[in-house]
């Protein structure tokens, strides 16, 4: 039996250590930072009470059971004295002016309204203490892109005179960020603050690291993944991006993204430069060396601590190539490498090597004369040791005497309509030109490359662990599938799959009981990049967000992180966690830069490969996402990325493909975007001639839920899309979800029925696709658990201390047999507890949901309770005290799936739920869910 130990003490520490390692401290004017121990301090800012653990939707919705903030985290720290007096007046105020979370899906609000500030209190504040903190913090996320609107990327009028009072009152100002992207620091500028840093959203443990950096327990030593310029509008993608009225995305800056634009066109705009970042110790960075081998570059440089104080510090290269035929941007990062931590005076050696190709260019339509592919053009290249995109310590140079193509591929994913994009003439002025198309019809050769169809034979009792015992070939056991299952086989079901850990993103691989008898395992995903959402209400913990993991820089960190979290997955029986994404930071304006990492390729990618390595090390995996140029949130599901094929395998791209070759992923989920006019889901030439082909990928493909695949259906219909040929054909394997695989409901795709007809789709396709899902799922927990290895994790000082639910928990109820569900049988809600069930329903439509309750509190009490949908709060309801008499309240819900976990959630003990019953009043119509979670931005 595999034996686990999970020690959350380590666990936590190592979480902690990549929110320390990923804070970035901006500005320290006059030493203000570290805190000196014993010193009276100041919070202002009312989310110093209200961290922002993460960002919003899917890719933040973990259930934890505390979260420490930035006001617990200094308190518990022991090194400061908090003004008490002040912290009372933020609490009285917080009694009237709760935080606003929002209701429904989207509608979460970027930030709060801050506490207005008389002055005379300000300067009574700063007559008894030495520092004053100020806490900005915002949100954004899935469906939720952020705006130039005072209270999103800017600073609300409130926040700004916060620290017009603060910094005027008092010497030593610190700003901390409590952010999950970059925002305008105009304020900078404006009010010279002492101290400035981004402690990002750092998961459930972000006010303990927050700590440790102001007192100087640890060091900073994060750097920025991207490039903040001084106004929103020097960004080059700003004039090409989010445009709500138009689905097309033009990619017009091409591979002048970030840094890559900046220090070519405009180093004079940029605030802060990528790869930027403070410590509280100086560092010298000499004696760099380099060996120059035919496919590699080794470097070695030494790093000396020249401070009184040990640190870490992050050397970075970047290389600038030769302009030739094509055009270059003057920095690309090539490598990078964190010391250990260096005593005072203490020397460290890195060494960082280089691929050839990272020094390469695409070119996409041989104007280097050598075909198209990754080329390196003749000429001067220098790397640029330490520092950042802007200003380097060292520079090396080595000659490449003749151009050559290190790497010829056959173009694919060019546009099919005119994009003008930027370039640079001879002189290094920004020009635009013409961006080649796609000059080939590909699907026309689709069926060139399907392996020949396996003739079937039916059961003949093989299963998939005879397979993978070596006992039986791999063909006779795809043989057996019939032409139902391999329609089936390519369906995952969700949300909430009963077959699978209860209140998980969803089940696929041996979900059909038909298949499954065969020996194919219900395999489950999870949403996950901070941390695993398990609607069931089952705690899990919530760890740094992308982007502070990608400020690390450290890779021995990250991997670390997430050997620890692997363990966690399989306590859960979740064999693939649904991240990290691989998407860049091509403006920050987009609301799930949170999730991502950088808007520099390299650094994503290797983070994801770190991620992915330590998840193998657990038998766990990730499923990087979304497969491809998903940059932006507004229109996501109908929006068309126009994008040139250099600009795709330069940077929307080579994360992915870093994160394949050098990480070995072996689950991708594609965008629900079209990529230059075909959807992500059907993309031919993405999945399978470029992913597949050429990068040698040979794991499972999914779409994201209720992708688009060929056409846009009517609004909220996305359960009932069906065309699931044209995704298998393209080689993404599994659409997730549907509401339930099961043969009864064969004909809700197109699958089978053109099997039958003969048309479009071919058993060779489907077989392919069964044999890359099933090879997936023979080499997960899954098949463990289903042919009884039973794994035991072994849990060391679990913090979760009141966890009430089991992961074998089974709350589902099938309304459509029985419309009244006995509350009291499950849970007594009166002692506070939360109602948690699921419900299994045939019928889709809007229903009435009827509580009855009873409270033993008088008629003046009020108790709201909020209701979730998988996660997501739809309503509150609010009960008056009933002197123990019988109640009933009212709630409207769209039922759209099969299976739907839900919650009813108390703000206060006192009233006992004792029955639900649910009504259908009507069928679901376009603007269903626009009538049931309607609420105007604020």
């Amino acid at each position: 039996m595999p034996e686990y130990v999970l020690d959350w003490n380590r666990y936590t520490e190592a979480a902690i250590n990549v929110a320390c390692e990923g804070t970035v401290l901006l500005e320290n004017h006059n030493n203000t930072l570290p805190i000196r121990k014993g010193a009276s301090v100041a919070l202002f800012g009312r989310m110093q009470s209200h961290y922002y653990k993460s960002g919003t939707g899917s890719g933040g919705m973990v259930n934890v059971e505390h979260t420490v903030d930035i006001r617990e985290g200094l308190a518990k720290s022991g090194r400061v004295i908090l003004d008490q007096e002040l912290i009372d007046i933020y609490d009285k105020w917080e009694e009237k002016n709760p935080v606003d979370p929002g209701i429904g899906w989207g509608n979460e609000k970027w930030s709060q309204n801050e506490m207005p500030l008389e002055e005379n209190l300000v300067k009574e504040v700063a007559e008894r203490n030495e520092y004053a903190l100020i806490v900005i913090a915002r949100t954004a996320g899935e469906d939720r892109d952020n705006t130039t609107d005072k209270g999103s990327l800017r600073l609300q009028d409130s926040e700004e005179d916060m620290i017009a009072k603060v910094t005027k009152a008092f010497e030593k100002t610190i700003v901390l960020l409590n952010t999950g992207n970059i925002i305008d620091m105009s304020f900078v500028t404006d009010y010279r603050p002492a101290a400035v840093l981004y402690v990002w959203q750092c998961g459930m443990i972000g006010g303990i690291a927050t700590a440790k950096i102001l007192t100087g327990e640890v060091n900073p030593s994060g750097l920025l993944t991207d490039t903040i310029a001084k106004k929103i509008a020097d960004y080059p993608s700003t004039p090409y991006f989010g445009d709500k009225d138009s689905i097309k995305d033009k990619y017009t800056e091409d591979i002048f993204v970030g840094y890559r634009y900046f220090s070519t066109f405009a180093p004079e705009k940029v605030m802060y430069p990528f790869g930027y970042g403070l410590s509280y110790t100086t560092f010298d960075t000499s004696g760099a060396e380099m060996d120059v081998r035919d496919d590699r570059i080794i470097v070695k440089a030494r790093v000396t601590n020249l401070g009184e104080v040990s640190g870490k510090k992050t050397v970075l290269i970047f290389a600038k190539a030769p302009r030739g035929a094509l055009a270059k941007p003057a920095k690309v990062l090539a490598g990078f490498e964190k010391t250990y931590e260096i005593m005072p005076g203490g020397t460290c050696t890195v060494r960082i090597e280089i691929p050839l190709k990272y020094l390469a260019s695409f070119d996409d339509d041989g104007r280097a004369g050598l075909g198209t592919g990754w080329i390196l053009e003749k000429g001067i290249y220098d790397l640029n040791i330490g520092g950042d995109s802007l200003n380097s310590d060292i520079t090396l140079s080595f000659t490449i005497d003749t151009s050559r193509n290190i790497e010829p591929l056959e173009p694919v994913l060019a546009p099919v309509e005119e994009l003008d994009r930027f370039t640079a003439d001879e002189n290094g002025r920004l020009v635009f030109e013409k961006a080649p198309l796609r000059t080939k019809d590909y699907l026309k050769e689709l069926s060139a490359g399907v392996p020949e169809e396996i003739a079937q034979t039916g059961d003949k009792g093989i299963k998939l662990i005879d397979v993978k015992n070596g006992d039986a070939d791999m063909d006779d056991f795809i043989a057996q599938l019939s032409d139902e299952d391999l329609s089936l086989i390519i369906r995952g079901e969700g949300m909430s799959c009963p077959k699978v850990t209860t209140g998980t993103a969803g089940g696929f691989a041996g979900v059909a009981k038909e298949i499954n008898a065969m020996g194919v395992p219900a395999v489950c995903c999870s949403d996950g990049p901070s941390g695993m959402r398990i609607d069931s209400g089952k705690k899990a913990f919530s760890i740094p967000n992308g982007t502070c993991i990608a400020s690390t820089f450290n890779i021995a960190a990250v991997e670390s992180l997430f050997g620890w979290f692997g363990i966690e997955m399989i306590s859960n029986r979740v064999d693939t966690i649904l991240g990290p994404g691989l998407n860049i930071h091509r403006h920050p304006l987009n609301g799930r830069n949170f999730e991502y990492f950088s808007e520099d390729p390299l650094v994503s990618g290797k983070m994801a490969a770190a991620q992915i390595r330590a998840l193998e090390q657990n038998g766990v995996t990730c499923t990087i996402k979304h497969f491809c140029v998903n940059n932006r949130e507004t229109r996501r599901r109908d929006m068309d990325s126009v994008v040139s094929e250099r600009a795709l395998r330069e940077v929307y791209l080579r994360g992915f493909e870093i994160a394949v070759k050098e990480g070995g992923a072996r689950s991708i989920m594609t965008c629900y975007n079209r990529v230059n006019g075909t959807y992500g889901a059907s993309n031919y030439e993405m999945n399978t001639m470029l992913l597949r082909e050429q990068w040698g990928f040979t794991g499972i493909t999914m779409t994201d839920w209720w992708a688009y695949i060929i056409d846009i259906p009517a609004a909220n219909m996305h359960h009932a899309l069906r065309e699931h040929a044209a995704m298998a054909r393209a080689q993404n394997d599994l659409y997730m979800v549907c509401s339930s695989v099961d043969r009864k409901y064969i004909d809700d795709t197109d699958c089978y029925e053109e099997l039958k007809k003969g048309t479009g789709i071919t058993r060779a396709e489907l077989q392919r696709n069964a044999r890359n899902i099933v090879t997936f799922a023979m080499n997960t927990p899954a098949m463990d658990r289903l042919n009884g290895v039973k794994t035991e994790v072994k849990h060391i000082d679990c913090p979760f201390k009141n966890e009430s639910v089991d992961v074998d928990t089974d709350y589902f109820y099938d309304i459509s047999e029985n419309p009244v569900i006995d509350i009291t049988r499950q849970v007594d809600t009166s002692t506070g507890k939360d109602f948690i069930f699921g419900i299994t329903c045939d019928e889709n439509g809007v229903y009435d949901m009827e509580f009855t309750a009873s409270s033993e509190l008088g008629e003046l009490a009020q108790i709201p309770m909020t209701l979730y949908f998988t996660s997501i709060p739809f309503t509150v309801v609010t009960w008056n005290g009933t002197n123990g008499e019988e109640a009933t309240k009212t709630a409207k819900l769209a039922v759209n799936s099969r299976h739907i976990v839900l919650r009813a959630h108390l703000g206060a003990p006192g009233v006992k739920l004792l029955s639900l019953k649910f009504t259908r009043t009507g069928p679901i119509t376009e603007t269903t869910f626009d009538e049931l979670f309607k609420e105007e931005d604020k």
